[in-house]
């Protein structure tokens, strides 16, 4: 049997996806402890890749800030929409699943990704970010046709 939902995780996921959403980088890391288990789906070999530099490993608030901005500053903000399909909460986890759409500067290409983000909440803050999504598709639009 699941534990109670955890107001405290509710909130806090919540208020992160409305941070998220309004796009400041140093408010969104308020929400994160000072270490963080950070991980992204992606193949070892393929973080930092010059295309996605973004995707790498974190493991600090300021990390988590600079995360954001990085992810700004390659995609175009006035084409990007994420869909949360729904927020699952068990004590001090929960799991966001929905879809990103986004467009990479570098080619112009549009992309969809279905995600989910699994996120721990401690004291307040979120301690684990673990982030499942459609690398490949993400990929694809940062790379020249033909290149991948």
């Amino acid at each position: 049997m699941s534990a109670t939902p955890d107001p405290t995780t509710r909130f806090v996921v919540e208020e992160l996806l409305r941070r998220i959403g309004q796009g400041d980088p140093d408010r969104i890391a308020e929400l994160y402890a000072d270490h963080v288990d950070w991980r992204l789906n992606w193949p070892e070999d393929e973080h930092g890749r010059a295309a996605t530099p973004w995707i790498r490993p974190r493991s600090t608030r300021s990390d988590a800030g600079a995360h954001y901005r990085e992810l700004t500053e390659h995609h175009v903000a006035e084409r990007a929409a994420t869909r949360v399909e729904r927020i699952l909460v068990d004590g001090a986890d929960a799991v966001v699943v929905g879809e990103i759409r986004q467009t990479a500067k570098v080619t112009g290409r549009p992309y969809r990704a279905r995600f989910a983000l699994h996120l721990t909440v401690e004291n307040g803050l979120v301690v684990r970010h673990h982030v499942y999504e459609d690398s490949l598709a993400v990929l694809r639009a940062f790379t020249a046709a033909g290149a991948e």
